[in-house]
């Protein structure tokens, strides 16, 4: 009896940090896409971590989902607000606001790179809703809203923030 209880408290004790360090480990990327009528398809990745820094998401400071920003990719060009944007690949960030966001798409997609303002191509506003839950984790979802129309919807705690990609 005494050598299973030793066996199991070893045991224990050598898979509970493998647990732990699960837990802390960074989410695996998520992808949320979206179809035009002619196949063609644009697309966010994002990591749906809570953002552990301590810090909650403050009025009018660059916020990035998960910690890193979401990677937009289009395989055409897509127009929001009064930018063109060709097809490829796009860093995005949001910018929350007690009224707005802003979502600012980058043309900087360097992996592990800051921030710089100078490689914004967009700013656009977007609309703001309370949810009726609370999203514990960042979330985007599309819907599809017309032949070549998607709006990206972005979630994270009681906010609800939605802009409108036109495929050109």
């Amino acid at each position: 009896m005494r050598v299973l209880v030793i066996s199991l408290v070893l045991l224990t004790s050598g898979t509970l940090p493998g647990v732990a360090q699960q837990d802390a480990a960074p989410s695996e990327p998520t992808t949320a896409a979206c179809s035009f009528d002619d196949g063609k398809e644009m697309s966010v990745r994002y990591s749906k971590a809570p953002d552990r820094r301590g810090e909650e998401m403050h009025d009018g400071k660059l916020w990035e989902a998960g910690g890193s920003p979401m990677l937009l990719f289009t395989q055409t060009g897509l127009t929001l607000g009064h930018a063109d944007l060709p097809a490829g690949a796009y860093s995005m960030y949001v910018i929350p606001k007690r009224k707005s966001w802003t979502l600012v798409v980058s043309s900087n997609v360097s992996g592990g790179g800051k921030y710089d303002e100078k490689q914004d191509l967009v700013r656009e506003s977007m609309e703001l809703g309370e949810l009726s839950h609370t999203a514990e984790q960042p979330e985007v979802a599309f819907g599809k809203i017309g032949p070549k129309q998607c709006s990206m919807n972005v979630y994270y705690g009681k906010q609800g923030a939605w802009t409108t990609f036109e495929e050109k």
